[in-house]
């Protein structure tokens, strides 16, 4: 009989249905049974010797919050034997109740109960405890993962032993992650943490892909990507990494009708063994990033969620260089232009923020044009060993989402806030954009929040503080003046940070108001854990 080997995790919801996410020891049927009658089941299908459902839940009553479990071929998996944590449940929240929206990136999975974190506390384990020690009280609606929800390329010793036990680690890639397989083993090590397996079976979560993701400075430039495919090893490390992005993380963020349309699930399911399909579709993203789009929107109430990949979509070539590939950036437009009286909110999930420190800002855009120009190696050299790929690193494609959230942001349809979340730089800071000669009319803010459970080292604290100051930001002008860089269409201003630390952000929309809380996960003397407010502001 076949047993939960991973999940369960709960994904898309909205007023009537919903989807659960399941990984499962063999074939089987998976059924979802909620206690107010609604249900729903799925055949597992197969990738690479292991066993997926994800199972549409019909018949939900909006405004209610039902525990449900699980059932693999009739038995019941979900909720495990003598669980401490209170039963998973799907919630349909109406809009009078508010809509809470949690976000962060940069989770490094903890390491097992008793064991040292030489990282700190979990900011995820932490909001866990806190839910399951108050299931009536406040919750996040939607859990936003803003990239690196694994790291390919930094495993933990336990995982290093495994990898060394399958294979040579004294070959390339080394104790990094191979294929699949070894993926399958990120996933679950990370999501088999008791407290974030249940957080994730009860808050629907989110999910996009960065760099860690596939490998430190993924897509950085055509000449690192030229670097990479010389390797033997790099092409399947790729192909892997897509793949079970594809089934760990990517399903989960589509609606029953986006996977009903989905001509590649509907071939994964059907096949006896989907693997072959899968790897032909990660061959042709990897051949053409235009062929895919991992980009995708969700409609909450009058929130609008538009999540965006600015990592795989973009354009490599130094002499069209850009974050988003044009189909990309059409239908990025398409989608926040889209009824824009509709919505009162509007949040664009880049896990790479759109505004930087002014240093950091003017160092990348210095770098992309030393890169374009005479001196391109020596631009590459320090691209590769600052990390220099953010948005700013792509001048033209930083100048054209200022113009779109401008543009959205002003008249008598605009929305009353506009939010660009993002993670990746290790830190949280808000920063507000102002532009030249008109003043939109909604309020529209850079949110950053990173890591929810990484390392902050000395150096990156003392840096990004340095970063921000005004000294700084007079430096960096003076580069850019060096690069001749024209300067940016936009200006902005840090109205909050930086601040270090295992840390999660939640937003807060009731109506038009908006209202921001930044928490961050503190050890008390006897080691146990707990969610500390550092701000706790309107927005609107």
């Amino acid at each position: 009989m076949a047993g939960l080997r991973l999940g369960p995790l709960l994904r898309y919801t909205d007023g009537s249905c919903a989807t659960v996410w399941v990984e499962t020891s063999g074939p089987c049927t998976a059924e979802v049974r909620c206690a107010d009658g609604a249900r729903g089941t799925a055949r597992t299908f197969l990738v690479a010797g292991h066993h997926y459902a994800l199972v549409p839940v019909e018949g939900l009553t909006p405004g209610t919050s039902t525990p449900y479990e699980v059932l693999l071929d009739g038995a019941s998996v979900w909720p495990l034997p003598d669980s401490p944590f209170p039963p998973s449940v799907i919630a349909t929240p109406t809009e009078d109740d508010g809509l809470h929206v949690a976000f962060g990136s940069c989770r490094w999975a903890a390491p097992p109960a008793g064991g040292k974190d030489p990282v700190g506390p979990d900011a995820l384990d932490t909001l866990a405890a806190r839910m399951a020690a108050d299931p009536g009280g406040a919750r996040p609606d939607i859990l936003l993962l803003l990239g690196d929800q694994v790291y390919a390329d930094e495993v933990s010793d336990a995982t290093h032993r495994w990898i060394g036990d399958r294979r040579d680690v004294d070959e390339p890639p080394g104790d990094q992650v191979a294929d699949y397989e070894e993926y399958t083993r990120l996933y679950f090590e990370s999501w088999l943490d008791p407290e974030v397996r249940w957080l994730l079976s009860t808050v629907p979560s989110c999910m996009i892909f960065d760099d860690h993701d596939v490998i430190d400075d993924w897509n950085t430039s055509a000449a690192w990507l030229t670097d990479m495919r010389a390797t033997d090893w790099w092409q399947e490390r790729l192909l892997s990494g897509l793949m079970s992005y594809w089934v760990y993380q990517q399903l989960g963020n589509l609606s029953p009708a986006e996977l009903a349309a989905d001509p590649l699930y509907a071939a994964v399911r059907e096949a006896p063994d989907g693997t072959a399909d899968l790897r032909a579709f990660a061959t042709r993203a990897d051949a053409d990033a235009a062929s895919v789009r991992w980009s995708y929107r969700r409609d909450f109430g009058r929130t609008r969620l538009l999540m965006v990949d600015s990592r795989a979509a973009r354009v490599l070539a130094e002499d069209r260089r850009s974050m988003l590939d044009p189909e990309e950036a059409a239908w990025v437009r398409e989608q926040i232009l889209d009824g824009r009286g509709s919505y009162d909110h509007l949040l664009i999930g880049t896990s790479l923020p759109w505004l930087l420190p002014h240093l950091v800002h003017d160092v990348e855009a210095w770098n992309a044009a030393m890169c374009g120009g005479e001196r391109g190696e020596r631009g590459e050299r320090i691209r590769r060993g600052a990390d220099l790929e953010h948005w700013a690193a792509f001048p033209s494609s930083f100048d054209a989402l200022g113009d779109l959230i401008a543009e959205a942001g002003s008249g008598p349809e605009a929305p009353a806030t506009v939010s660009v979340l993002s993670g990746d730089v290790h830190h949280a800071y808000i920063a507000e954009p102002s532009w030249p000669g008109r003043a939109p009319d909604a309020r529209v803010a850079q949110l950053t929040c990173s890591p929810v459970h990484n390392s902050v080292p000395l150096s990156m604290r003392l840096g990004f503080r340095f970063g921000w100051s005004a000294l700084a930001r007079a430096l960096g002008r003076h580069i850019a003046r060096h690069g001749r860089c024209a300067p940016p269409a936009v200006s902005w201003r840090r109205t909050g940070g930086p601040w270090f630390g295992n840390q999660i952000m939640t937003l807060t929309f009731r109506g038009r108001s908006a209202r921001l809380r930044l928490e961050q996960a503190r050890a008390d003397r006897a080691g146990a854990s707990a969610l500390r407010t550092i701000t706790d502001r309107e927005l609107a």
